[in-house]
C-alpha cells in the first residue's frame, strides 16, 4: 500500500517536477509582465469571476431543488445537472453553440433582444460556468444532507413562511457550502480550455484566458508557456489548501 500510494503521489508530482525543472527562472519577471499574460490574466478574471457567478444563481435553486424535493424523473434531472462534469469540454462547446450560436436554437432570439454570446467576453464565461456550475449543487446537496432540520422546524413552527425560513435559516446554515463550492466553480472556471476555446474563440484581451495563453504560447514558446502553467499550478493548489476538509465535505 505504501509503495502504491507512492506511485499515485508520484504521478502527480512529477509533472509539476517536469515544470519546475523547466522553467526559464531568470525571464520570470519579463514573462509574467508580458502583455500576453496580463492581458490573459484580466480576462480570465472577469471570465472566472462572472462563471462563479453565473454557477452561483443556476446552481444553488438547482441543487435545493433536487436536496428537498421529489418527483418523476428527478434521477434524470440530476444526472443533466451533473453531465458536464464528465461531458467532454469541446462537446460542451459544440453544444453551446448549437444552442446560442447564430444558427442555434435561442441564437435569433438572443440576437433580437441585442445578446450575443459566441465569441465573446460573456461567452466565455457561460461556456466556463456551464462545466462549473455542477459543484454549486454537490455543495448544497452535501449541505443539506448535513443540515440540521430542526432549525428549520422551529421557524417554521413560529409562523415563520417558507420564503423567510429559507432566507433567514437554510441558505445561512448551508453558507460554508455553498462558499467552498463557489471556490471549485471559480478555479475550474479558470482552467477551463475546451469549452471556451470552441464557443468563444481565442482572441486576444477578450476570450484569450490563461489556459489559452498557454496553448498558444506552447506553440512559439514553450519557456512561457511554462511559467505561465506555474502561475495556475500555483493558484490551483492555493484553492485546495484554502479549501481543506471542506472540499472532502463538497464531494461526499
Amino acid at each position: 500500500m505504501i509503495a502504491l500510494a507512492v506511485l499515485g503521489a508520484a504521478f502527480v508530482l512529477l509533472p509539476v517536477a517536469g515544470l519546475l525543472a523547466r522553467a526559464p527562472w531568470e525571464r520570470t519577471g519579463e514573462l509574467l509582465t508580458s502583455d500576453v499574460a496580463l492581458e490573459g490574466a484580466r480576462v480570465s478574471l472577469i471570465v472566472s469571476l462572472g462563471a462563479a457567478a453565473l454557477s452561483l444563481l443556476v446552481g444553488v435553486p438547482l441543487g435545493l431543488l433536487l436536496g428537498r424535493t421529489s418527483f418523476p424523473g428527478r434521477t434524470v434531472v440530476r444526472a443533466l445537472a451533473l453531465l458536464p462534469l464528465v461531458l467532454p469540454p469541446v462537446v460542451a462547446g459544440i453544444g453551446l453553440l448549437t444552442a446560442f450560436g447564430r444558427r442555434g436554437l435561442l441564437g435569433g432570439p438572443a440576437r433580437a433582444i441585442g445578446l450575443e454570446l459566441p465569441f465573446t467576453t460573456a461567452g466565455a464565461a457561460v461556456a466556463a460556468a456551464f462545466v462549473s456550475f455542477p459543484f454549486i449543487v454537490l455543495a448544497v446537496e452535501a449541505g443539506l444532507r448535513s443540515l440540521d432540520t430542526r432549525l428549520e422546524d422551529a421557524a417554521a413552527s413560529l409562523g415563520a413562511s417558507k420564503w423567510y425560513v429559507l432566507r433567514k435559516v437554510t441558505l445561512p446554515l448551508l453558507a460554508p457550502q455553498i462558499a467552498a463550492g463557489a471556490v471549485l466553480a471559480w478555479a475550474r472556471a479558470l482552467g477551463e480550455f475546451g469549452a471556451t476555446i470552441t464557443f468563444a474563440g481565442n482572441f486576444r484581451g477578450e476570450t484569450q484566458t490563461m489556459p489559452l495563453a498557454v496553448f498558444e504560447a506552447l506553440q512559439s514558446d514553450p519557456g512561457a508557456a511554462t511559467i505561465l502553467s506555474l502561475v495556475l499550478v500555483v493558484l490551483s493548489l492555493g484553492v485546495l489548501i484554502a479549501l481543506r476538509g471542506r472540499f472532502v465535505g463538497v464531494g461526499s
